[in-house]
């Protein structure tokens, strides 16, 4: 088991398309089920920073800034829910090695420049991992009304409010990682998407859905180390 790390994610952006649970399904791990709101499937980007990533053993203000973007569906494992991760890029190339040997998660090291300003927030990603497929991508997007939290059952909390991530490891198992935090604080977004080949780079045409955003402004959080999902079964 790696150690369970720290982390401040500031400035999230949940962009979120409804889909056919069959057009998520052939990109999972078998032992892995599509998790469903009201029959649909979903697929969300998730650009935001990481400000404090760290060891929790290690205090708060001693870890490393970390931009990522990441492509995402939402799973369960024996009816457990969770995320799936289809891919992650991220602005740091030890952390990028870190995650794929310790924690199993597909990580790319990209260059990604993020700005803020006036509660808005620029972010653009190209992803330079050598022999990876090209991602790129440009937006703009920020808070809009007012802030709340999302009720069980909405479709707001099964977007959000997820306590646990699936990966596979290079022999086929399923492992998995708890995340702790608060709730999210959440908004209405609006978005400016310039450029996203997200999709694409991870085997799915773009969905002809409209997306559901949400902002948040962000949590602070605590990551188990990964664990065999088999675990699980005696819980």
């Amino acid at each position: 088991m790696v150690v369970s790390l720290s982390m401040g994610w500031r400035r999230l952006l949940f962009a979120n398309w409804p889909v056919e649970p069959d057009r998520v399904r052939p990109h999972l791990p078998q032992r892995l089920s599509v998790d469903t709101h009201d029959g649909k499937a979903w697929l969300s980007v998730v650009p935001f920073t990481n400000v404090d990533v760290r060891p929790r053993a290690l205090p708060s203000g001693t870890g490393v800034p970390l931009p990522e973007l990441n492509l995402r569906t939402y799973v369960s494992y024996e009816g457990r829910p969770g995320v799936y991760f289809f891919s992650l890029d991220a602005d740091g190339l030890a952390a990028v090695l870190g995650a794929r040997l310790f924690h199993h998660l597909p990580y790319y090291y990209a260059d990604i420049d993020l700005s803020a300003d006036d509660g808005s927030v620029g972010f653009t990603s190209r992803r330079r991992h050598r022999g990876a497929r090209p991602v790129r991508f440009d937006a703009t997007y920020g808070p809009t009304g007012s802030r709340y939290y999302a009720d069980r059952g909405s479709l707001e909390h099964f977007l959000t409010e997820r306590y646990r991530y699936y990966t596979e490891a290079p022999d086929g198992s399923i492992r998995y990682a708890d995340v702790s935090h608060e709730p999210w604080p959440l908004y209405d977004a609006e978005v400016s998407f310039r450029e996203n080949t997200l999709f694409a780079a991870n085997g799915f045409d773009r969905p002809e859905t409209e997306p559901v955003h949400l902002y948040s402004p962000g949590v602070d959080t605590i990551a188990s180390g990964s664990k065999p999902a088999r675990e699980l079964r005696t819980r």
